[in-house]
């Protein structure tokens, strides 16, 4: 059995930059134990599997380690393949998936993601492996979302030179920790560790964003955000509050075309 497969840059204009991604167009679903070992292969932070439906698309993700109910840069790389590959006609994409239907639409070389608003906690204990992890670094607040912990920090600095110890973060129940402070130049910065889920340290992360949006929204009081997630690789994302949902752009660049060869 031959499948096409594409790896792609998400959230950057330039290749070697973003968060790469794989994507991989299917006819029917393969056995959930052949996702898996084709994403461990591939070796990426997400492998985008898709088939197509009567309304659309269906969408699944997959770390090395686990599939995952929601990623952002996966399904922004999807759809560059649709839009711009395999030459899908029309401006707007729906997918189904995990966490319900998921819409993208293309306004030029920008992508569009429409996701659900993550819903936040603050955690008036900070859990003692997160502090444990952070070493000297302590975060001025700390939230939970639906799959992860928010550690908002005092400014860009700290969260650019943060060295959490991973091993330690591992241990949190959680998806993964994202870390956050106002920016210098953009409305925010962030950056995102999910050993957890096999990912020391995810370059740039579309679905922690909407877990971000709504927090920065609230304290800068604007709708509508430039941030930059300060990894290695850096990205660049524009984000828009619309109640309970979050509107995540980002541009994506081609790196590769393959084909996969299954016996």
């Amino acid at each position: 059995m031959q499948l096409p497969i594409y790896q792609l840059d998400a959230f950057t204009d330039h290749l070697f930059g973003g968060n790469p991604a794989a994507v991989v167009p299917l006819t029917s679903w393969l056995p959930d134990e052949t996702l898996q070992a084709i994403a461990a292969e591939n070796n990426l932070a997400e492998t985008a599997f898709y088939i197509p439906t009567d309304s659309g698309f269906h969408i699944r993700w997959f770390t090395p380690a686990i599939e995952v109910d929601l990623c952002g840069h996966a399904t922004l790389a999807t759809a560059y393949v649709l839009f711009f590959v395999e030459n899908y006609v029309g401006e707007q994409l729906s997918f189904d998936s995990r966490s319900g239907i998921l819409n993208v639409r293309k306004e030029a070389d920008w992508l569009i993601l429409d996701f659900p608003v993550d819903t936040l906690h603050k955690q008036l204990l900070a859990p003692p492996a997160l502090l444990e992890a952070f070493g000297d670094v302590t975060p001025v607040e700390i939230f939970r979302g639906k799959t992860d912990f928010m550690a908002v920090l005092e400014n860009e600095e700290q969260v650019r030179s943060l060295q959490p110890d991973v091993i330690v973060l591992s241990t949190l129940p959680v998806r993964g920790v994202i870390v956050t402070a106002k920016g210098e130049e953009v409305d925010f910065v962030s950056r995102f560790f999910a050993p957890q889920s096999g990912i020391a340290e995810d370059p740039v992360t579309g679905s922690a964003h909407t877990t971000l949006t709504p927090y920065w929204a609230e304290k800068l009081g604007k709708t509508e955000l430039n941030a930059l997630q300060v990894s290695k690789r850096g990205g660049v994302l524009k984000t828009k509050l619309l109640n309970d949902r979050v509107e995540i752009a980002g541009q994506v660049r081609l790196y590769l075309r393959g084909t996969i060869e299954i016996a």
